[in-house]
């Protein structure tokens, strides 16, 4: 059985990245979480899947243009496009959350249409993790690959998250010369053909988010390393 990972930190759980999915997520054994992590104007990171903010939050503009302050003032929508009681969360109060940090986490990237973000991104996150207990068991993933190679290059374990099929050959060059360790390849594109291809260059493979007990059996042959999920407990339950 490949680790189960909580997308969102449980999206079914409460509002995307909510202190009420983590703690659902937290209430019974789980092998890790995944959530996205975006620049603030004044340097923090806030847990959000969208740096467009009103997509998510009842604040407007993008994350880069807005203060921690500004943003936390705002309230998360819930799956209805509703406004919560919850309020967004920074990633240092999802580490105080994790004390001790026992689970695995993946910290994912966004930056909207704009690289040279994504890298600064990805420098802040490493920077803010550098010491921290946990950093051996976490991950860094984006969709930017210049976000993966600099977290690389910082010693970080990095992994890119692919939604289209890749030049596998080119693919497999790039990561071993930058010492991206893994990718996430969304479940609808994995084929033992392809799984296979990644691995000979030691990649580990994990995908996207699995939400039914019927497509979790179609990727169990493949021995995957990782899946996400919005309902991870619920998942497992049903492999049972």
């Amino acid at each position: 059985m490949p680790a189960i990972i909580a997308h969102r930190l449980g999206r079914a759980y409460g509002p995307d990245s909510s202190r009420q999915a983590l703690r659902r997520s937290l209430s019974e054994p789980l092998d890790g979480l995944e959530t996205d992590c975006c620049l603030t104007a004044d340097g923090e990171l806030v847990l959000l899947h969208d740096p467009l903010l009103a997509l998510g939050t009842t604040t407007s503009g993008f994350a880069h243009e807005r203060t921690a302050t500004q943003i936390l003032a705002g309230r998360l929508l819930d799956r209805d496009g509703k406004p919560s009681t919850e309020r967004p969360m920074l990633l240092d109060e999802l580490l105080d959350e994790l004390a001790p940090p026992d689970v695995m986490l993946q910290l994912e990237i966004k930056a909207h249409g704009d690289p040279a973000l994504a890298v600064r991104t990805a420098r802040v996150v490493c920077e803010r993790l550098k010491e921290h207990p946990g950093r051996a068991r976490w991950e860094i993933l984006s969709f930017w690959s210049a976000a993966c190679e600099h977290a690389a290059s910082l010693g970080f374990p990095s992994r890119l998250v692919m939604i289209a099929e890749y030049r596998i050959d080119a693919l497999r060059a790039w990561a071993r010369r930058v010492g991206v360790h893994g990718v996430c390849v969304e479940h609808f594109l994995l084929s033992p053909a392809l799984v296979a291809s990644l691995r000979q260059t030691g990649l580990s493979v994990s995908t996207g988010t699995v939400n039914h007990p019927d497509t979790l059996a179609t990727l169990l042959p493949l021995d995957l390393d990782a899946i996400t999920s919005d309902q991870p407990h619920e998942l497992r339950a049903a492999f049972a």
